[in-house]
Parts: structure tokens; sequence; C-alpha cells
């Protein structure tokens, strides 16, 4: 997952990725107990900060990497790029709206009730999310129809340049969840072990025709809020602090080393890995095709397809 978001940021620096990238880096562990604890049934619903999502939904890295260098050979053809994901087989999507992932995830799990599966859905949004009116109203619909639905909040601390310390009444966003009858637990997002216990609960609890569950896992995004941003409202000394003292990498690195499961020598083997095989991924992707030109209005209307004027001017005539 890092390694993958540090090939994205090579698009930007070469232009090759156009309008803002959003990343993850630093929020991996959440990403990694999705992947651990969600059925390929589950919908996904994510944000415009979604690459370490579609990755644990186990979307295949190419495709995934062509779309959001805008790519003929992308997902959705280099139309969306990275804040307009789809994959339909893994059940995964995203919005560059904030909050808007939560409606959405919503119509999923009602959608799974009608079908009668027990698959639930789940909505991940950043802390600024939760201050929107779409959190209220989904997690009131969710709680009385009983639907299953997780909502995982990423709560890294800023919405945008604001601190979550002020913009949010509640010392935490996980008690919110009692206003619809939902357990709420609020756990360390830096902790693989216990973000995977805590989402598994709550999948378990929506699984089992119980409502809705909140996760609120704790982190910090190490960049700005997207590629450019001066990020001027965080002190060099807090994020120097973070990046050097709560690396999630480092830090389940060293429990895996402390259990006796892998050395310090086999984690970095695995580093090294994974950065030539995505290496590999981001080579084949540049060689790939731009779009056509010819299709810039395609998708814009229901149909796919840019309407043919000629029948309405002439019954205008």
């Amino acid at each position: 997952m890092r390694a993958f978001e540090e090939a994205c940021l090579e698009g930007v620096s070469t232009k090759e990725i156009h309008g803002e990238l959003h990343t993850a880096i630093g929020q991996e562990a959440i990403a990694v107990a999705l992947s651990e604890t969600l059925r390929d049934d589950d919908a996904l619903v994510s944000t415009h900060r979604n690459h370490l999502h579609a990755l644990a939904k186990r979307v295949p890295l190419r495709p995934l990497m062509a779309e959001i260098f805008e790519k003929d050979s992308g997902l959705c053809g280099g139309f969306g790029g990275h804040m307009h994901i789809f994959s339909p087989e893994q059940r995964f999507s995203t919005t560059g709206i904030v909050g808007a992932s939560l409606p959405v995830a919503l119509g999923h799990a009602y959608a799974a009730r009608l079908q009668g599966r027990d698959s639930v859905a789940v909505a991940v949004i950043g802390d600024g999310a939760v201050n929107t009116g779409g959190f209220a109203e989904t997690m009131n619909m969710a709680g009385v129809l009983r639907l299953g639905l997780v909502v995982l909040i990423e709560n890294n601390e800023w919405a945008i340049s604001v601190p979550f310390s002020a913009s949010s009444a509640t010392p935490t966003l996980a008690e919110r969840a009692a206003a619809s009858s939902a357990p709420g637990v609020r756990v360390d997002g830096l902790d693989v072990d216990a973000v995977r216990g805590a989402l598994q609960d709550a999948l378990d609890h929506a699984r089992a025709g119980q409502g809705p569950a909140v996760v609120e896992a704790m982190c910090y995004r190490f960049r700005g809020h997207y590629e450019g941003d001066l990020d001027l409202y965080r002190s060099a000394a807090e994020k120097a602090d973070r990046v050097e003292n709560r690396d999630p990498l480092t830090i389940a690195a060293a429990a895996l080393r402390d259990s006796g499961i892998l050395s310090a020598q086999e984690t970095d083997e695995i580093r090294r890995a994974a950065t030539v095989e995505i290496a590999d991924v981001l080579s084949k992707v540049r060689a790939d095709r731009q779009p056509d030109p010819a299709s810039a209005r395609a998708h814009v209307f229901g149909s796919g397809l840019e309407p043919d004027p000629s029948p309405r001017e002439e019954s205008l005539a």
C-alpha cells in the first residue's frame, strides 16, 4: 500500500496525474484491517482518499493505477481519475463529495436486505464528514431499519486545515452512534490488531441483523490534504514527530519482530519486493495509451454517448 501511493506521487511531479491527488500515507493499518475482515460479497464505499481501500478490496493493481494515471486501460477508461474509482466486481466505489459515501453504502445495505443476503456495506468517511447531515440521516435510517451498515471513520485529526478539536462538540465521534441505537468504538488506527478486532465486532453485529455500527480509527496523514497543499496549519515539529514515532509500517514491523514472526531482515525484504512489484506496474501503466480525445464527451449522458442533436433540431423547426 505504501509503495503504491509513493508511485502515484511520481505521477503528480511529472504531471501525468491532473487535479488534486489525495494520499493516505500513514493510515495503512486501517486498510490492512479492512482487507482481513471484509468478505468478497460485502460492499465498500470510499472517499476522495481511496487508494488503500481499493487495495483492501482486492481491486487489481494495474487497472487501478491506470485509472489514477488517466489511462485508457484504467478501471473506468481513464474517465474517473483517482477520485472516481469504480470496480463492480469487487463491490467497490468512491465519491469525491465529503460524506457522500454514507447514503450509497446505505443503499447497498438495503439491497442486501431485499435480496435476503447477509452482506454488509461499509462506508468509509473522514472525521469532517461526521459533521454533515448525511451522517445523521444515514445512521438514523440504518438504525430504524436495522440494516447491515458499518461506518468506518478515519479520524486523522484534520478536516483539511481544521483540527478535530475545533470542529466536534463531542470528545469522540464514536459516541455519536448512540443517537441511532448503534454501538460505537474508538480504536488506535495505527494498530492493525486493534482495528481488525473492532471491525470484526462491528461486521458481526451488522451481519447478524442488529443494525449499524461505528468504528472510529485514530490516525494521522503524513502529507497535506492533497498534493500541492502547503500544509502550513500543522507545525513541522508535529509532523516530524508523527513520521518518526507513529508510522504504522514501523509499528507493525516491530510487532512482528517482537513476536518472533518475522525478523527485521525479512520485513525489509518484503518492503523491497513490494517496491519492485509496484515499480513494474507503474512502468507498464506508463506505456498504456491515453484515452482518445474524441471520446472526451462520452459518459456525460445516461446513454454513455453524446446525443445526436439533429432530431431535436428538426422537431423544433
